[in-house]
This record gives C-alpha cells, sequence and structure tokens, in this order.
C-alpha cells in the first residue's frame, strides 16, 4: 500500500495536500492542511479541487493554513525536539537504587 493519499475527487489522480472536513451542527466546510492519517467522513483534496471549493448555499467556508508548504520550525523548536530526545535517552535508575527520604516500610502491628 502506497503511502501517498489521492485526491477524492472522481477521475483526479493528483496527490492530497488538503483534507475537507463538514461540521453539520454548525453549517461549517473546514479546508485545512492533510491530515495525518485518513478519517471516515473526512475528504482528501488536491491543490486545484481544493482552491476551487465552495461551501453550500448558507454554509460557511473555513480555509485553514497552507497545505503545500510544510511547517516551519524555528531554532527553538529544533532545540526543544533535540532537549527531549536527550532526557528520553537519559538512563533511569532502577527501583531499587532510588533513594527513599522520609519514606520508610511500616509492618502490620499484629505479626
Amino acid at each position: 500500500m502506497s503511502g501517498v493519499r489521492l485526491c477524492s475527487k472522481v477521475k483526479c489522480g493528483s496527490s492530497a495536500t488538503w483534507t475537507l472536513t463538514y461540521v453539520h451542527a454548525d453549517a461549517c466546510v473546514v479546508i485545512g492542511p492533510l491530515a495525518m492519517r485518513s478519517e471516515p467522513g473526512a475528504h482528501d483534496l488536491c491543490s486545484f479541487h481544493a482552491e476551487r471549493l465552495t461551501a453550500p448555499q448558507g454554509w460557511e467556508l473555513i480555509r485553514l493554513g497552507g497545505g503545500d508548504a510544510a511547517p516551519e520550525r524555528s531554532r527553538d523548536d529544533l532545540l526543544a525536539i533535540a532537549d527531549a530526545v536527550r532526557e528520553a535517552a537519559k538512563p533511569r535508575p532502577s527501583p531499587s537504587d532510588r533513594p527513599h527520604g522520609h519514606l520508610r516500610v511500616v509492618g502490620d502491628p499484629d505479626e
């Protein structure tokens, strides 16, 4: 199975870059960047079809973010990721190595 998702429009073989969802309770159509995975009720669209899509009469159309552009990463984002990886790689003390501080095991007084 290929990792590339195609546009949901009939006879369109282009790669999907946008995801369309309907919020029926709010009479709203939302088009945003391609979702991480395909979901029931959501429709993947190529840029061509996403740009030309209109909402049904009486509904609101909301367009979120850029579908084709990769998210920008700032230096702070990259440093946070590096710190998280370093923290996850640190060896963890085993339960027997941990100091108990002020805690102690109290036995049953009837024993």
